[in-house]
């Protein structure tokens, strides 16, 4: 029941990597396609869609790693659609279930807390490669914040050359730490992505 229980938690965690990776081919097309690097509405659609289903994968692996990060880029998600006037354009009902989603799991999160199991297994890997990891989350999710001040300072959403940049040193840095944990959902998901981030980069280059 263990094995049939871990495949299930791999499992909700490759959905939200196939829809991470769905996004970033969109992108990567689009791209190529126009020569530059571009934000499309649909990027942020399907991050969105990644972020909730990743949320609910890092709670089950009790990795606060992940839990704090798609946190913050979830709401940049959000924003960014809402530069694209996508947003609004959604039913009311789907706004508040998706705008519902990070609250509910920083309390889930914040409930379970107090439980010594919990806590111990949320914090076990307290070394210098949850330190890696941390880090390269943090660059991971600088990113959004970057994108999101340099889209607010332009009034349009925007992905910069500092974003992609930010994209590859974060993507090396979870790398090692998804090898130290035995991840197998974030080694494919940084691994195969390292490749569309340089190419993005080199065009975001070009175009400046």
């Amino acid at each position: 029941m263990e094995i049939i229980r871990t495949y299930w938690i791999f499992g909700v965690g490759f959905l939200a990597q196939l829809l991470f990776g769905i996004r970033i081919v969109i992108q990567w097309w689009i791209a190529e396609k126009r020569r530059e690097s571009v934000s499309p509405s649909l990027f942020w659609k399907f991050s969105l869609a990644g972020s909730a289903i990743f949320l609910v994968y890092g709670i089950l692996r009790t990795d606060i790693v992940i839990i704090v990060g798609q946190i913050i880029s979830y709401v940049i998600y959000i924003r960014n659609l809402q530069l694209k006037g996508d947003w609004p354009k959604l039913s009311g009902v789907l706004r508040f279930f998706l705008a519902s989603i990070p609250p509910i799991c920083m309390l889930w999160t914040l409930g379970m807390a107090h439980e010594v199991s919990f806590t111990t297994a949320l914090f076990q890997d307290m070394n210098g490669f949850l330190l890696v990891g941390a880090v390269g989350q943090v660059f991971l999710n600088l990113r959004f914040l970057y994108q999101w001040y340099y889209s607010e300072k332009q009034k349009q959403s925007i992905l910069p050359t500092g974003f992609w940049w930010l994209s590859i040193s974060g993507g090396v840095l979870v790398i090692i730490y998804s090898i130290y944990r035995r991840d197998p959902v974030l080694l494919l998901a940084q691994g195969m992505a390292i490749v569309p981030y340089t190419r993005n980069l080199i065009l975001s280059t070009k175009r400046n």
